[in-house]
């Protein structure tokens, strides 16, 4: 099962449509995200007496003085503080700010932390442009240095709800309630350190206005897939695709030995390894059920390609004989490099770049593809075809029909050496089990970061790569 994500622009669409055809006022809509917001605020935090609300200009500040006033009739003590002068407001937000009852401080730059048990941030909302300054700024950085718990309004103030990225600093909630979208900003790149518990309602909206609005992505949860197709009693291991693991310069055997053994607890039925020569005797001694290749790569049905590789001579013969076999392939590390150095463009490849090898390939820094992993994703796609994995803190796959679903799961325990390594594998065990390329990498991407958050049960400082196989391997079973 995936769940749709939108953008800023989408979602606005998404609340013009509901007003218009829904029948639904826009203040009905603020009301019912400030009674979400507060539900959630007790949930989380039962034994909250002192509130401080802070609140923006716009929309997401009205959704504040809602949470405000309901928290005032639950009988808290309500602080309640405004970035601008609350008689310059408009519409719904003007409405919501007359009909809360709590007194308004405007003008305040120090912020009283200390008397409050919950923050309520409605500062910034979806309309962020640019980075944060003035009051806002000073208001974020107090409430970070604090570190006091913090409720979001729809969206962490500083975060672009279209990217993930915050320019100057962004609130760091501890949850965050979002409201009628999924703003696909909240899932990835720095998001995953500001968002905190993520909750969503949908306010009511009806199916048939959604349906009016195209995804810009899809969110592959904890419960995204399932086991691959049950096998025939009467299968045999050719019937499972032989992935050929190519990699393993002097002194990177390791790298090799992970993804071939990934490729094989990914249920590949047969796995091989080419490497160098000298490593030879240590890949059966390593794993008895992988087997060395020598010159029949045509009984391949995948290349792996690119796992410790290397750029020097060795890298280099065999990422050209790769290239030669026209295999559908997954194109790892320095098999990167080595693209970036002779770009092509080719359909039948699974990419998995980190954000220094996807800046490589789009002869961009490693900067710019983090300030917008969307845009990047997109064009590596479109540069160099296939299917695309660009790893990090929520992952994105952008498939050959430009469509970009990401992660929501994994932990920080997929930052150690070999990771990489692994989801390779077990990119190559899928397309070599026959699916279809775009789910392929979908599949691969979702088995290696829920097999770290299984893993992580053990604790999160010292996870291995290795670490991931027995869960791969319950994962795909």
């Amino acid at each position: 099962m995936t769940v749709p994500l939108y953008t800023a622009a989408q979602s606005r669409e998404l609340d013009r449509l509901t007003i218009a055809q829904g029948g639904v006022a826009g203040y009905e809509l603020m009301c019912r995200a400030g009674a979400f917001g507060f539900a959630q605020l007790q949930q989380f935090w039962p034994h909250c007496q002192s509130l401080l609300v802070l609140c923006g200009k716009g929309n997401n500040g009205g959704d504040g003085y809602v949470v405000a006033e309901l928290a005032r009739q639950a009988g808290m003590q309500v602080h309640l503080l405004s970035a601008v002068e609350p008689d310059s407001l408009t519409g719904d937000a003007y409405q919501a700010y007359k009909a809360c009852q709590v007194a308004v401080a405007t003008s305040v730059d120090q912020l009283p932390l200390s008397a409050a048990d919950v923050v309520v941030d409605a500062m910034l909302g979806t309309g962020l442009q640019g980075p944060v300054a003035g009051v806002y700024k000073n208001w974020i950085e107090q409430l970070n240095a604090a570190g006091v718990p913090v409720l979001s309004m729809d969206i962490p103030s500083g975060l672009c709800a279209d990217t993930g990225t915050a320019q100057a600093g962004a609130v760091q909630a501890t949850l965050t309630t979002s409201f009628i979208s999924r703003k696909r900003g909240l899932y990835t790149g720095q998001a995953r350190d500001v968002t905190g518990h993520i909750a969503f309602a949908s306010l009511g909206v009806r199916a048939s206005v959604y349906q009016q609005v195209p995804r810009a992505a899809s969110l592959l949860g904890p419960e995204a897939f399932g086991h691959l197709p049950a096998r025939s009693p009467t299968s045999y291991k050719a019937s499972h695709g032989h992935v050929f693991v190519v990699g393993g310069d002097t002194g990177t055997f390791g790298a090799v030995l992970l993804a071939a053994q990934a490729a094989a607890r990914g249920g590949a039925g047969l796995v091989s390894v080419y490497t160098q020569s000298e490593h030879g005797p240590w890949v059966t001694m390593a794993q008895p059920e992988l087997m060395l290749v020598s010159d029949s790569w045509q009984q391949a049905s995948v290349l792996v390609v690119g796992p410790g590789l290397g750029q020097a001579e060795f890298g280099q013969q065999a990422w050209a004989y790769s290239l030669a076999q026209d295999k559908p392939m997954v194109v790892d590390a320095d098999g990167l490099n080595l693209l970036a150095a002779q770009p092509q463009h080719r359909d039948n490849w699974i990419l998995t770049p980190h954000p220094g090898e996807a800046a490589r390939l789009l002869h961009a820094t490693t900067r710019e593809v983090e300030q917008d992993r969307f845009a990047a994703v997109r064009a590596l796609q479109a540069e160099y075809g296939g299917a695309v994995i660009l790893k990090g803190a929520g992952s994105l796959i952008g498939d050959s029909r430009g469509h970009i679903s990401v992660l929501g799961i994994g932990n920080a325990g997929l930052a150690s050496a070999g990771s990489g390594d692994v989801l390779a594998g077990v990119c190559g065990a899928m397309m070599a089990q026959g699916l279809e390329l775009d789910e392929a990498a979908k599949q691969a991407a979702w088995v290696h970061s829920r097999a770290a958050d299984l893993a992580v049960k053990q604790g999160l400082k010292g996870m291995l790569a290795s670490d991931l196989l027995p869960y791969i391997r319950q994962l795909v079973g």
